[in-house]
């Protein structure tokens, strides 16, 4: 399927335009394009570019292909039109978070994830122009790595005693009716918030479903206004032309960062305290547990975004921010890799590295940005004998197959992916 057409892309960005001239502007007429064939066609060509498990109706994009995408598009657009659509609940998958506990992953069925696409591509144009700097998740033309070159940034220039906040189930307790009123300060469609209103309430009292299409989009609309008031926060503590505060936010992983100097104490004392009213405001509750005040200059360190973050010198004295992938994501990893093996037991060996490359390729090329260097080597090594175990196994053999095949023979011709080399970033600082 082509690419989103012309005029929809020029909708959206005329919808972002005025949304970001006039802030007070609250838009209308949005429902009729929702139903528009155009618009469900671009919200299904991403969500199969997506893929993903049926949801509880049981159809996957294979079953929708086969009987016909276009009346399936078609039935979709009628449904909306005669108000008689309505979603169905998410089908909830358990993934393991890795210190025993899990987290509840909500499918929806390949047509509410049209639906909720083609809201999206309607709402999303609105909202960020709205989106303040300091966030970074799920947002386009932002991702993971400007937020992490960002704290890196800030501890380089000083900013070393960092609140690093844990909030407790987000997603999970995010209230409807305050989400609601947000969306209605620059929505004043009916139709628009009867079907948000439907989304929401499909998959219970509270809440936004991780795995939902515009699941992401309405988190950020939420802590929107803390955003707003962490960057004033950033603005009104800078003296001198020199930042004492910042704020990174990447959906509901952030920090504050402050400036180390004692004469900043009050920053980090009242910025803690305005913090925490706007997010009970929002009735989000802070992990006290998990939350807390580290000084790196004093041996500290705290997790964002996977990286365990500390502040070390180099062999000439220099400063530097270390940034190391967290045990628990190489551990992480090496599950991933596990399952891919098992369930592709049968294939060709050639399908099977493929499989096993996709997932590894992406870790690393996460992760490559960082002081990953330890890492990777106890990461690739154990791939490497997981894949070597999986092989003789399948050959009923025990071992590992050292003297079998040399290592050049299982990243050479085997093809298993062996690019672990480090990117280093070194954000300029000044001589704070």
């Amino acid at each position: 399927m082509t690419k989103a057409s012309i005029s929809l892309q020029e909708l959206r960005r005329k919808i972002y335009r005025k949304a970001k001239i006039e802030k007070q502007w609250r838009f209308w007429g949005l429902y009729c394009h929702v139903c528009k064939k155009e618009v469900l066609r671009e919200a299904y060509r991403l969500a199969k570019a997506n893929d993903g498990a049926p949801g509880n109706d049981g159809k996957s994009f294979e079953d929708i292909e086969a009987e016909g995408v276009e009346g399936f598009l078609e039935g979709i657009g009628q449904e909306l039109l005669n108000r008689t659509y309505r979603p169905l609940p998410n089908r909830k998958v358990e993934i393991p978070k890795g210190n025993g506990k899990t987290r509840i992953l909500g499918i929806p069925t390949v047509k509410d994830r049209v639906v909720q696409g083609a809201l999206k591509l309607l709402l999303e144009p609105i909202f960020e122009a709205d989106f303040k700097e300091c966030s970074y998740g799920y947002r386009p033309k932002r991702h993971a790595h400007q937020a992490i070159d960002r704290v890196t940034k800030g501890i380089l220039y000083g900013l070393t005693r960092v609140v690093d906040v844990d909030l407790s189930g987000y997603f999970d307790n995010i209230r409807h009716h305050i989400l609601l009123e947000k969306i209605a300060r620059r929505v004043q469609d009916d139709d628009i918030m009867h079907l948000v209103k439907l989304i929401l309430k499909a998959n219970g009292k509270k809440g936004v479903p991780q795995g939902g299409i515009i699941s992401p989009l309405l988190s950020n609309l939420y802590l929107n206004e803390v955003d707003e008031m962490m960057e004033r926060a950033r603005e009104v503590t800078r003296s001198k032309g020199y930042e004492n505060l910042d704020f990174i936010r990447s959906a509901d992983d952030m920090v504050i960062l402050v400036h180390w100097h004692p004469k900043e104490d009050w920053i980090l004392q009242k910025v803690q305290k305005r913090h925490k009213e706007e997010l009970d405001k929002l009735e989000v509750e802070m992990n006290l547990e998990k939350t807390k005040v580290v000084d790196l200059k004093k041996g500290g360190s705290f997790s964002f975004l996977g990286f365990d973050f500390r502040l070390t010198r180099n062999r000439e004295g220099k400063a530097y921010v270390s940034k190391t992938p967290r045990k628990k994501k190489c551990i992480e990893i090496g599950k991933r890799v596990r399952a891919v093996l098992k369930a592709n037991w049968n294939k060709p060996l050639k399908e099977v590295i493929q499989a096993v490359d996709a997932i590894i390729r992406g870790w690393v090329n996460y992760f490559r940005i960082g002081n990953s260097n330890s890492a990777f080597n106890k990461v690739r090594d154990y791939l490497e004998m997981k894949v070597r175990k999986f092989v003789l196994r399948r050959k009923k053999l025990k071992g590992f197959g050292w003297k079998m095949w040399s290592r050049e023979e299982i990243y050479g011709k085997w093809g298993l992916y062996n690019d672990y080399r480090i990117r280093y970033v070194y954000p300029k600082a000044n001589s704070s």
